[in-house]
This record gives structure tokens, sequence and C-alpha cells, in this order.
């Protein structure tokens, strides 16, 4: 009913009269997510009589009324299949001043007329193939580009920018041939970049090394949420930059990390909402090459390094770590280098890991980057080892039973999802220097078997990648427990009370014959396979692994 009023008016009224049912319709339907399908057909007339009265000499008001209620109907993808014609597209990029090629941005009062236009395209093109190919044909990703540059500097017209970036990342989402067009064409990265820049209303100091107002104001929800489309847009357009890019590229994506750097270290109106900007820059530090990330530290600036630094001694217990790490004026600071960005990655990381769910999406994309930045650089991996692995002092407790970092860790590491426990394990690992002995130390064999397995480890050694050799110390309280903690559970243990030795010999005989005789019925029965370790430490059918051993024995034995 509501369908056949409003086609009517649309139809036959003036624009006063078109005006005030269309708003009546965009208020009832304002919510409306799901249509009946008995009425679909009145809905794709709506839609052709809206574009007509679009095309008419109409008040701004008037215009913003049919707007809201194409975006309302353009949820529906089977209305859209009729009405999204090439020339309906045109009508929407002259509204949303897209054809524009002067820098006419100056009447406040066409505003609204853009934004909602924006808005319409953005349900549009992400519902409709038809309008994704005529994207391509209009070349919407250049026009978008030149209506960001317009209005990049320019902070009173938020909402434009907003649904600009969203309606280019739902392009680059789409096809991947604008991803490229916009990263080398349309030079979208020092473009977007300069967006993030505008929205964090950043001041350089240095070259990479932006001022952090500690005691300003949180950003706003319009810049918040222009950031965020930012940095979605920013992730489609470098979604390979890790693998490939061109040495001359490095200085824009260091620009790029610093800005990310200076975005981990500010917040939003809300947690909620500085999760979500936060998330979303630890999602596109891990496109940048890991040779760039070296500027998410730096060294301590004049203010930092003023007055009185707060010794570890004063620190809470759970965040005691090595001598080299210290606050100054609430920075984490290690070994002269100002560490706070990582710090937010790892309370970052700690928070998902503590949601408990959706690990792989939440959880995997931080603790990868860490793993990478660690790998990559000694003083990053130094201070995450402090942070996550510091010596071990009470080893009466499991490793995997605990609130402290490195206990979540360890729990990871024998978690159901196979890509989690493998970025958990491989994180471990790198902070330990690739090194077994030292993993087992923090883990215990048990929750390491996994990853040692699968790298060909676990006989004993070290991973293939180089690390400095500068050894780790022990502390006095784990040097005295060393030799009675148990190395597959890696805590310390009460001696245990051996149950043969009370038996006769012939009782030992037998019960050894019982468990040959079990290991054999599930072998033949195929329940069972035994394996064993051949000399590169991999595991092998143990028949396997028992003749290279014999091989091995012949052929170096003494033959005088």
């Amino acid at each position: 009913m509501d369908e056949e009023r409003a086609l009517y008016i649309v139809r036959a009224g003036e624009a006063g009269s078109i005006e005030r049912v269309l708003r009546d319709y965009s208020d009832k339907h304002r919510a409306t997510f799901k249509f009946e399908s008995t009425d679909e057909d009145k809905r794709k007339k709506l839609c052709e009589g809206i574009f007509k009265v679009l095309l008419k000499d109409i008040p701004t008001t008037c215009q913003v009324s049919c707007l809201e209620v194409l975006r309302i109907l353009s949820r529906d993808k089977k209305v859209l299949v009729p009405v999204t014609t090439k020339e309906n597209m045109q009508i929407l990029l002259r509204l949303a001043k897209l054809n524009e090629s002067d820098d006419s941005l100056e009447k406040v009062s066409e505003f609204p007329v853009i934004v909602e236009s924006l808005k319409c395209l953005c349900n549009i093109v992400f519902n409709s193939q038809m309008a994704q190919q005529l994207s391509l044909e209009l070349n919407l990703a250049a026009k978008l580009c030149n209506l960001l540059r317009k209005c990049k500097d320019r902070k009173f017209i938020n909402d434009i920018k907003c649904f600009d970036l969203r309606l280019l990342f739902v392009l680059s989402l789409l096809h991947t041939d604008i991803r490229s067009q916009l990263r080398y064409e349309l030079q979208g990265l020092p473009l977007l970049t300069q967006i993030l820049e505008s929205a964090f209303s950043i001041k350089w100091t240095d070259e990479y090394e932006s001022a952090i107002d500690r005691n300003g104001p949180p950003l706003s929800p319009q810049e918040t949420d222009c950031a965020i489309e930012a940095l979605k847009a920013l992730f489609n357009v470098t979604v390979d930059s890790w693998k490939v890019h061109k040495e001359g590229d490095s200085h824009q994506f260091r620009v790029m990390a610093a800005v990310l750097r200076h975005c981990l270290l500010i917040v939003g109106p809300t947690e909620d909402k500085t999760e979500e900007l936060h998330s979303n820059a630890v999602n596109l530090l891990s496109n940048v090459p890991v040779s760039c990330l070296d500027v998410l530290i730096c060294p301590l600036t004049h203010e930092e390094t003023a007055p009185e630094a707060t010794t570890l001694d004063e620190l809470p217990s759970d965040k005691t770590a090595e001598k080299e790490t210290v606050l100054k004026n609430n920075t984490m600071v290690y070994n002269g280098m100002n560490m706070e960005a990582i710090h937010v990655l790892l309370s970052f990381m700690e928070k998902r890991i503590d949601k408990g769910s959706s690990y792989r999406e939440g959880l995997t994309p931080v603790l990868s980057l860490l793993t990478e930045c660690s790998r990559a650089h000694r003083n990053i991996r130094k201070f995450l080892k402090d942070q996550v692995l510091p010596p071990l002092r009470d080893v009466t407790n499991r490793p995997e039973v605990g609130s402290t970092v490195r206990n979540k860790l360890v729990r990871l590491m024998t978690h159901v999802d196979l890509g989690v426990k493998q970025i958990a394990a491989e994180f471990l690992f790198v902070l330990c220097k690739e090194r077994v002995d030292s993993l087992l130390k923090y883990t215990g064999y048990g929750n390491a078997a996994g990853l040692l397995a699968a790298r060909g480890l676990l006989a004993g050694g070290r991973g293939d990648n180089w690390y400095s050799e500068d050894e780790d110390t022990d502390t006095e309280e784990y040097k005295n427990a060393k030799p009675n903690i148990n190395l597959i559970t890696g805590h310390l243990e009460e001696p245990m009370p051996n149950p043969i030795d009370e038996m006769t010999e012939e009782q030992k005989e037998y019960e050894a014959m019982k468990l040959v005789n079990m290991l054999d019925k599930l072998s033949r029965e195929e329940l069972l396979k035994p394996m064993g370790l051949k000399p590169d430490g991999t595991i092998t059918p143990l028949e396997e692994a028992l003749n290279q051993y014999s091989v091995i024995e012949e052929t170096s034995s003494d033959t005088d």
C-alpha cells in the first residue's frame, strides 16, 4: 500500500507532494532490510519513477528525499535488475559531484545530496553485478579519487569522504583490476595515506615520527569512521605489497607505517570504536613490507627522556621484565627505544585471546604481525621476549596454567584450530630465537610437539633463521628446580612412587608381555601405527626409522 501511494504521487504529483510522501515512506522503512516479494514490481516501478524525478529541476530537499528512498529500495537485489542502467548510474554520479571537472564543493546545501548519492551508489554497486560492470566502464574509481583530492584537507565534509572511501573499498573488494589501477595509475597509496593524516590531524616532528598529544581529546565519531574506511580501502590497495613491491616504494610504505603507529597510540570516541580502529590498523600493517616496520619503534624524544624513569621494580608483577625495559613518562622504553606501539599491539593481542572466540579472524592477524616483526627486527623481538617470556622463576605450575600472556599463548598451542595453534607456536618459537631447548623450557615438550613435528625438530636443534648469539640467563630458582622438571609437562613435579618397585620379576615380565601384546594388536588392526624419528628429526614409520639408523651404524663402524 505504501508503494502504491508513493508511486502515484511520484508519477503525478509536484515536487512538494513528492517530497512529503517520500519522506513518510523513508521514515516508515528506515530500518527495513527485508521486503515482501508480493510488492516487488511496485518497488521496481517506484525506483524507475524516482530516477525520472531526479532528472527534473527540483529543490535540494526533494532530491534528498528521493535519494533516501532509493537507498532503502536498493537493499533489495531483485529490484535493482531493471533499474541499473548506464543512464541511471550517470544520474547518481552527477548528483554525487563525481562528474565535476572543477573544484566545486562550495555549496554546503548540496552536501546532503552528495552524501545520499554516494550511499545509494554503495548499495547499488555492492548488490548489482551490472552496476559493478558499469563502474568499470564509467571509470568510477578515478572519479572517486578525484573527489577525494577535492576534499582531503577539509574537515567539515567528513561524511562525503567517508562514503567516498566506502565506495572505493567496495569497488576494490569486488574487482582486483581496480586494486592495481588504484595502486599505480591513480596513486591511491599516497592519496589514502594523506586522508589518514588529515583524519588524525598528524603533525610530523621528523621524517617518520609524529607528535602524540597524550592529553588531547579522543577522535570524533566522524573522524574515526573516516579513518576506518580509509584503512579498509588501503588494505585492498596494498594487499599483495608484502610479497612484491618496488624498492622506490619503501619511503611511501614507511610513511604509511608511521601513520599507523600514530593510529595505534590514539583512541576513538568509545572503547569499541578504538578496538575497530586498531584492528583495521593491524590488518593494514600486515601488508607493509616487514623491512619497513622498523618505524613502529623510534628513539626517545626529548620530552620522553626528560624527567624520571620508573624502574621495573615499581611495575605490576605481571609486567616485570628484564632491566632494559622501563617506563618513562608512561611510555614503554627498551634499550632507549620507544616501544609504545609494540606494547599496544601486544595488549591488543591479549584482549583478542581473552575474548575466547573468532581466533582465526581476530587473533591470527596480530599474532602473525608480531611474529614477522620479531623475526626481522632484533629490538622488537627482545622487547616482546621480555614481556611474553620473562625469566622463569615459578615452575611449580604447568606452562598452560595461569593468567600471564605466556600461559595464554601456550594454551593456544593445543587449540583445535590448526591455523591458530600454528601461529601461536611460531610466535613463541621466534621469541626463543628458534631454539628448541629454549622453547621447551617455556612450554614443555607436550605443548610444543606439534610445531616440532611439523618443522622436523623433534630431535632438537634450531630453525633455519639466524639470530644473534646472546644467551638467555636462567634465574637461580629455575637452575635449582631444573633437574626435577618434567620435560613433557614443563613444570616441577613431586617425585612419584615407582609402581614396579614392589613387583617380582615374574610380575614385571607378565606386565611387559601384556603391553607388547596390546600394542601388537593395535598395530595389526591399524588402530595404532608405531612411529620413530629419522636422523633428521622428522617422523616416519618405526621400521623405516630403525633401518635408517642401522645403515648409519654400518657405514660409520670401525672396519679395522
